[in-house]
């Protein structure tokens, strides 16, 4: 797992994270995706995001995966993609100043620096007739198209029911990972 800077433990300090959270929960340092490209996304449906960030490769995944469902009868929306460690912050000081634990918090967000969301690679989807984000979504056909499809296209579920990582069940979210060959080639 990649070493967590400095600037990052104090924050987790800051806000109340276990000094070893990285490790119990099996996450691995997620560092700011900086070659960002814009995807429109929502589709023109009302309160979507007129634009989300991904890095170019996993905008091209996307780009083919909604394609494909959407030959395929399914109408995905794009909700979300790059989450800037700030970002990530502020919605755990937000829910911090809510009252929530650190802990209950933890359970449905990841610590700033280990969000999938910070590598732009990393998406959050509905659908017109699901618009939230609720495990409910795991009863769509949208779902039951993305368990069967999206690894065609590089996506996988990040967070399953029971993962390692001690998230809760998020069936709306899907992260793009490199293809093996493109790993061994940037590591040697």
């Amino acid at each position: 797992m990649n070493a967590m800077p400095e600037a990052i433990a104090e924050l987790h300090r800051e806000l109340g994270i276990p000094s070893d959270y990285a490790r119990r929960r099996g996450l691995g340092f997620c560092a700011e995706a900086r070659d960002l490209v814009d995807v429109v996304a929502g589709n023109g449906h009302a309160g979507s995001t007129p634009t989300i960030r991904l890095t170019r490769d996993a905008a091209d995944g996307w780009r083919s995966l909604h394609t494909a469902a959407r030959r395929d009868g399914i109408e995905l929306l794009l909700l979300s993609g790059f989450r800037s460690i700030e970002r990530q912050t502020e919605i755990i000081r937000r829910k911090l100043a809510r009252g929530q634990s650190i802990e209950s918090i933890l359970e449905v967000n990841a610590a700033p620096g280990y969000s999938e969301h910070h590598s732009g690679r990393a998406v959050d989807l509905a659908t017109p007739e699901h618009p939230g984000l609720e495990e409910s979504f795991a009863q769509t056909n949208a779902f039951t198209w993305l368990s069967a499809r999206a690894a065609e296209f590089g996506f996988t579920l990040s967070y399953p029911h029971h993962n390692r990582h001690g998230l809760r069940f998020e069936p709306w979210h899907w992260c793009w990972q490199p293809p093996l060959l493109e790993v061994a080639r940037r590591t040697h």
